[in-house]
């Protein structure tokens, strides 16, 4: 997994906007801090628990000047509806290879194998926040799916970037 200090990589992701589906990359948003949430899978409670707990403070991460990306390995279209159906209200970007779950180090190697499932790939929630230039400030992950970041942590880094 990827740690405090490091470059964050670029990705190049697909995002579904008015027009359709567009590319977002992390460097286009630079400039300003980044949070980046990993959630394995759209249309499940926690993920809808987290997403739309963050779209309700979404004014708070604005005040900081954040952008907030939330990655999935769901289509963007499966996102879109996702979105639509709960009120989610944040970028929602598509790693449909898991290429950058991997980059990042958060992707399961078989996601609930307890049920012998073997969805490789799938992210683990995860939260990386990356300051205007580039680099990870923050980072916490679990293998525990239903263990969601904590975000009073998250808002105090991007209060201390901001000031």
């Amino acid at each position: 997994m990827l740690t405090v200090g490091e470059t964050a990589p670029d990705f190049k992701l697909t995002t579904l906007g008015e027009d359709g589906p567009k590319h977002i990359t992390l460097s286009e948003n630079l400039g300003q801090p980044v949070v980046l949430l990993f959630v394995p899978m759209a249309f499940t409670s926690v993920c809808t628990q987290e997403l739309c707990s963050v779209t309700g403070e979404i004014s708070e991460y604005e005040s900081l000047d954040a952008k907030v990306i939330a990655i999935s390995g769901d289509s963007p279209f499966a996102q879109s509806a996702w979105a639509e159906k709960e009120g989610i209200k944040l970028t929602l970007a598509s790693d449909y290879e898991h290429d950058v779950a991997k980059e990042y180090g958060i992707a399961y190697e078989s996601f609930l194998p307890e049920k012998n499932l073997t969805m490789g790939g799938v992210p683990k929630r995860s939260a990386f926040v990356i300051d205007a230039s580039g680099i990870i400030q923050y980072v916490e992950s679990s293998d525990d799916p239903a263990r969601v970041p904590n975000f009073e942590n998250i808002k105090s880094k991007l209060v201390e970037l901001k000031n």
